[in-house]
């Protein structure tokens, strides 16, 4: 970490605090009325939550905020996970007795649909001291400030990697609390990081199109996080689909035989639907791979498959898919590093928009 960058940033942050003093109030009245907000859902009324108070619940979040209709969100969790799953493993994540880190990991591999931003702005919510919020304007910061080791990715971003952060955010709170700024806690950091640390070129290189030299390929990881790689491909590849216009679903039938892992369908008026198929390669057959999506195309409404993997895994299935005639014709290939990249880019987009509350959510 860059200790005197920190400083001077720190130092300019006190002045414009002490220059707008109402601002900084507001500030901490804003914190520490979502504090309270989150604190006051004990394990007891978590238990109880219907899917009402579950959109109560997760409305509020700023990583919410790249939805305009959040009761879709609210609606694809208990559909994908179940109500009563959902009310059992979010009570474990927020008030279970084991460590944050396996609680973490434990609900990562548990729940579809909420990712680390969701997840760790509810700990920092109600665990401020002790908690960070994480998400991509706390990479932009942390990276600006030489911090090393910074998960890129969601899936690098496992129980432990994100309790290694909180304890090294601590270190700008010391920082904070040495300028004599009052009101420190993880949750005021992430205000800090925000007014702060967002240095343009900072935010633009995040969306940069030139792959990292240390990207891993997929078939070298070792299975459980090769399981995280497909997943998080898996739901962002629906999430793209729905921010562009698309009715998307995950782990569907489309085929006799044929379950794929995304798809994103489209009704042209009276006259039927138009489906596309993606399929996340990051361990197993590839035959398997290219029988399923062959199969697929058996399905009329069909139009494209997509097979998404890392750069040498995509040379192998179109070596293998090069002789199947119908499927070769149709078959597409994405890269994974570009579908997240891509997810980033659309989710800054949806979020800047948003912000701005040009079209009311409605009942």
């Amino acid at each position: 970490m860059n200790s005197s960058l920190l400083e001077n940033h720190i130092k300019k942050y006190s002045e414009r605090i002490h220059k707008d003093f109402e601002n900084y109030l507001q500030d901490k009245q804003e914190r520490e009325d979502r504090i309270k907000f989150y604190q006051s859902w004990t394990k007891d009324r978590i238990l109880k939550i219907d899917e009402e108070d579950l959109y109560e619940y997760i409305s509020k979040l700023w990583a919410m905020l790249i939805w305009g209709n959040k009761h879709y969100v609210v609606e694809k969790l208990v559909n994908d996970n179940s109500l009563a799953t959902v009310q059992k493993e979010l009570a474990e994540f927020i008030w279970g007795k084991d460590s944050v880190d396996k609680r973490w990991d434990r609900f990562r591999k548990n729940i579809k649909g909420m990712g680390p931003a969701m997840m760790s702005e509810i700990l920092c919510h109600v665990y401020p001291d002790d908690c960070m919020l994480w998400n991509r304007r706390a990479y932009v910061g942390l990276n600006y400030l030489g911090f090393e080791g910074l998960p890129r990715y969601n899936y690098q971003l496992t129980g432990k990697k994100y309790a290694e952060l909180s304890e090294s955010v601590k270190v700008i709170a010391k920082e904070l609390m040495k300028e004599g700024i009052e009101d420190i806690t993880l949750l005021s950091v992430d205000y800090f990081i925000w007014d702060e640390l967002q240095v343009e070129d900072n935010l633009s290189r995040i969306h940069s199109k030139t792959k990292p030299k240390d990207e891993p390929a997929i078939d070298k990881e070792d299975n459980e996080t090769s399981t995280f790689i497909h997943n998080e491909v898996r739901d962002k590849l629906a999430d793209i689909g729905q921010w562009l216009g698309f009715k998307t679903n995950t782990e569907i039938k489309v085929a006799e035989g044929s379950k794929v892992d995304t798809i994103w369908e489209a009704t042209i008026g009276n006259m039927g639907r138009v489906i596309y198929v993606f399929e996340v390669q990051t361990k197993g057959s590839i035959d398997s791979l290219i029988l399923n999506l062959l199969k697929s195309l058996n399905n009329p409404a069909v139009q494209g498959v997509v097979a998404v993997s890392d750069a040498s895994q995509l040379e192998k299935i179109k070596k293998h898919a090069g002789n199947v005639g119908d499927l070769s014709k149709k078959l597409r290939y994405w890269d994974y590093t570009e579908v997240l990249q891509n997810h980033e880019a659309l989710e800054a987009v949806n979020e800047s928009i948003n912000r701005l509350g040009l079209v009311p959510e409605g009942f």
